[in-house]
């Protein structure tokens, strides 16, 4: 046998006996791997629960399937790691590098991953829920179809800042999620579910949102700057000072929502349902709001300048001081309509 091959042998023996020996040493019940170097290591299928791998060296480790039910893996290094349909519950990933993992339809309920760096990992149908992600850096992340119902992405005094940056989120589940103030930019959540989710003060520029179901979600002082919200489904939902301009929001339903002194100007809005809304001091200054319906909302004090309102309906709407003078306003439905000047059409 050549030198080199025989090298390699005794290599992957030595890998072997090693990660034999890792289990032997739980099963005997010693459960502190405290910073080792477990580098490649096979422990697929293994039952670890508990076991502390704090500051250990899991690059490019197999631990597919295996319980890693709170385990103690802060500040380790997972890099490349397979960790597909690993159980993660409750563990501890503090400021762990997961740069390249795999956790394909891993566990990770109630795991902490706060100020984990998590980049161009890959959490395909993961189950996320009640995770606390704070100040974690999901750039380049996939999580298309994972669960992140609850889920802590929320920015604390600047401590914690989460960034989804570019994140796939494609029809994620994030319902009841906190992002407030996370970093979303260019992220794709297309036909994700955002319903009730907690959006305050994010950076969402240029975000994918399409048909995304972002009912009773909290999106105050949120910039979505150029995002694209083609047919998602935002009734019930929080919009103040919002920053929406050059927005695509054709076709959205944003029913009895509240966008008051939100900016939408250059956005679409084509055939967008805005009835009963609170759209008080909102700017849609050259704005595309063809056919868009306004039925009964409040737009006191609106800013049209320039707007086309091609045969859009303000049927019962509320129009007092609002600036309309430059706008289209060919086939507008007025009836009922509180005008500027106080008087009712």
């Amino acid at each position: 046998m050549p030198v080199i091959q025989l090298l390699i042998t005794y290599y992957l023996l030595f890998i072997i006996m090693n990660a034999n020996e890792l289990l032997e040493r739980y099963a005997c019940g010693e459960h502190n791997f405290t910073g080792q170097n477990l580098t490649s290591f096979n422990l697929d299928n293994a039952d670890l629960i508990g076991i502390i791998l704090s500051g250990a060296n899991l690059n490019n480790a197999h631990l597919t399937f295996t319980f890693l039910n709170r385990a103690q893996l802060n500040k380790s290094n997972l890099e490349g790691a397979q960790l597909n349909g690993a159980n993660l519950n409750q563990a501890n990933l503090t400021e762990a590098i997961l740069h390249n993992a795999n956790f394909h339809g891993a566990i990770l309920e109630r795991a902490i991953l706060t100020s984990a760096d998590i980049t161009l990992a890959n959490f395909l149908d993961a189950n996320l829920i009640s995770a606390d992600l704070r100040g974690a850096d999901l750039s380049g992340a996939n999580l298309t179809g994972a669960c992140l119902r609850g889920a802590n992405l929320r920015e604390e005094k600047r401590i914690y800042i989460s960034t989804l940056r570019g994140a796939v989120l494609f029809r994620a589940d994030l319902s009841g999620a906190d992002l407030q103030g996370a970093d979303l930019a260019r992220a794709n959540l297309r036909g994700a579910n955002l319903k009730n989710t907690n959006l305050r003060g994010a950076d969402m520029r240029e975000v994918d949102l399409t048909d995304a179901n972002l009912n009773g979600a909290m999106l105050t002082d949120a910039n979505l700057v150029a995002a694209n919200l083609t047919g998602a489904t935002m009734q019930n939902s929080q919009f103040q000072r919002a920053k929406l301009m050059e927005a695509d929001l054709t076709g959205v339903d944003l029913s009895y929502s509240n966008l008051s002194n939100a900016k939408l100007s250059h956005s679409d809005l084509s055939e967008a349902n805005l009835s009963f809304c609170r759209l008080n001091r909102t700017d849609f200054s050259r704005g595309n709001l063809y056919k868009v319906n306004f039925e009964e909302a409040d737009l006191i004090e609106a800013y049209f300048a320039r707007t086309n309102l091609t045969g859009a309906n303000f049927k019962n709407a509320n129009l007092v001081r609002a600036e309309l003078s430059s706008a289209n306003m060919i086939d507008v439905n007025l009836e009922g309509a509180t005008m500027p000047d106080g008087s009712v059409q």
